[in-house]
């Protein structure tokens, strides 16, 4: 019970401010930069999510925090819609300030390409720079291996051109 209620002061402790201390408003542009940039090399979509706690109902379940966190992760790539868009190949970013936790979703037409080892491999190569609080740095080596397998599965031809159908700027919670 006592690590429940500390769990949920450290989310609640968390707010937008601290993710505009993590990614000040000109890592934000940086990042979306590079997302624009990426999706010139490929016809996928990718989304950043910043998210400084969990909501209060996702905190009073009982679930290891990992497996919340990934429920969490599968709700934002609905709600922005990642999942919808022509190749079925739109994949979410997501970083839990309060946990210093990221998590990669990504929709069937890549995570059918991709093994779950693959995955866990990608995010674990990024750890480092999370737990050293450099978020944007951390978030650029997502953005870059999710690029590389975008380009490995999902090139562009020559002349096609990857219309933009998500948003490239990182949404800060």
């Amino acid at each position: 019970m006592y690590v429940r209620i500390k769990q949920i002061l450290k989310h609640h402790w968390f707010d937008e401010s601290a993710t505009r201390r993590a990614l000040p408003p000109d890592a934000v542009k940086r990042l979306g930069q590079r997302v624009a940039a990426s999706e010139q090399r490929h016809s996928g979509q990718i989304r950043i999510y910043v998210e400084a706690g969990l909501p209060l109902n996702y905190l009073l379940r009982k679930l290891p925090t990992r497996q919340i966190t990934r429920q969490r992760a599968l709700a934002v790539f609905s709600k922005l819609r990642a999942w919808d868009t022509e190749r079925n190949n739109g994949v979410l970013i997501y970083l839990l300030l309060a946990e210093r936790s990221i998590e990669i979703v990504a929709d069937r037409g890549l995570n059918d390409k991709v093994t779950p080892p693959a995955w866990q491999a990608l995010m674990s190569g990024m750890r480092t720079a999370l737990l050293a609080r450099n978020y944007e740095a951390g978030l650029a080596e997502a953005l870059d291996q999710v690029s590389t397998l975008l380009v490995q599965h999902f090139p562009l031809q020559s002349g096609q051109v990857n219309l933009n159908e998500l948003p490239d700027t990182p949404v800060l919670r």
